[in-house]
């Protein structure tokens, strides 16, 4: 059977990012991103190998940003695409692994909206888009919680009244499961390990963040309670209160300034941005420092938390934008670890940047491992699987 090609789609509120994935290659045959829809800036933009491309298209959206990609797609792919997998962000308790879209699906899917409204309804809108636009092919919905659904009870129940849990459904989720799946594969295979009889501590960095503990292939432990870009992390729940009653905040106020004024922009009062701390922090600049140093504490202090989850340590993985190139992150993330007898080779360290792949810990020391991210061929890897 010939090497089969996969359409992925990642849909958000104006944005739509995309990779064609051929199963027999590492390298993406197409990829880019449709950006600003809805406004008079949109744009697509593509790379097909080292050949760069961008197309205006204003006002699209996303039915209208697809139309105009689907050409430059069947052209990469030889005519011959196999199916479409979409990236939706929440299964909830409903889907524990990928699954074909249809009708029943859909409708499922609608139902989990309220679990996260702000990334659902663009998922949503995604997968309708490209099945309008290609009817005959299989879609296929891979969610980025559904590995986490093997955490234990005891590790997903919140410590609120069980009614909480039993008639709304309110629990912790995990999300960044797609890149956790990957880079534990990889890193079992950089390490010469089986997947399925190793324990690995996965630290996703990027825009948002995540740690997750890795048992045989499994999810065990989970958090999201990072300080990421501009969100805060994990809080007392005490502040809510103290911000209305202190300073007059209304709950919509308080949901704003934690979500999108915090973390490293409300640290450092300069940007959000991991790259642009290191250069400031280079030239003395107080908040920047200090939005990197709580960083990497809180990333190390999670990393030994979840690891509580774990019966032994084959290694700590490193991947996402800034996991992949930030030798300062995980240098100073690595220090905070030393129970855990971790050490940083330096060298190595440095060399581990903007997409090398390698071991970074010093010898006699436990693993620490680079792994660059690949979410997309995951989502193709469970969307072929599905079409066996």
């Amino acid at each position: 059977m010939p090497a089969r090609n996969i359409l992925v789609i990642h849909a958000r509120k104006t944005s739509l990012r995309f990779a064609l994935v051929n199963e027999a290659h590492s390298q993406f045959i197409l990829h880019g991103m449709a950006d600003g829809l809805g406004s008079r800036d949109a744009e697509l933009r593509w790379q097909r190998g080292g050949d760069k491309d961008s197309l205006m298209i204003p006002n699209a959206d996303h039915r209208a940003a697809l139309s105009q990609l689907l050409p430059i797609v069947q052209g990469a792919a030889g005519g011959k695409l196999h199916g479409v997998g979409h990236h939706v962000l929440h299964g909830g308790e409903l889907f524990t692994s990928a699954c074909r879209v249809d009708t029943q699906v859909l409708r499922r899917l609608q139902a989990l909206v309220p679990l996260a409204p702000q990334q659902m309804p663009a998922s949503l809108v995604g997968i309708d888009a490209a099945m309008h636009l290609l009817p005959n092919l299989p879609h296929v919905a891979v969610f980025d919680t559904a590995f986490h659904q093997t955490m234990p009870e005891h590790v997903y129940r919140l410590a609120l009244p069980d009614a909480v849990y039993r008639d709304h459904g309110l629990r912790r989720y995990a999300f960044h499961g797609n890149s956790h799946r990957y880079a534990s594969r990889r890193a079992a295979e950089l390490a010469g390990l089986s997947l399925g009889d190793s324990c690995w501590l996965s630290a996703h960095l990027g825009e948002h963040c995540s740690t997750c503990a890795i048992v045989n292939g499994q999810s065990r432990d989970a958090s999201m309670n990072l300080v990421m870009a501009r969100r805060s992390g994990d809080i007392d729940p005490h502040l809510y209160t103290q911000l209305h009653r202190s300073l007059g905040w209304s709950l919509e106020k308080i949901d704003q300034v934690l979500r999108q004024e915090s973390g490293l922009l409300g640290l450092s009062e300069l940007a959000s941005d991991m790259r642009s701390l290191e250069q400031a922090r280079d030239q003395g600049h107080a908040g920047a420092t200090l939005a990197i140093e709580v960083f990497c504490y809180r990333l190390a202090r999670t990393l030994a938390a979840v690891g509580c989850a774990l019966p032994q340590l084959d290694g700590l993985i490193f991947t996402g934008e800034i996991g992949e190139n930030s030798p300062l992150v995980r240098s100073r993330t690595v220090d905070h670890l030393k129970l855990l007898n971790l050490a940083i080779d330096r060298e190595a360290n440095a060399r581990c940047v903007r997409g090398v792949a390698g071991p970074i810990h010093k010898r006699g020391h436990p693993r620490v491992l680079v792994v660059p991210t690949n979410e997309e061929r995951q989502i193709a890897l469970d969307t072929l699987a599905l079409l066996a």
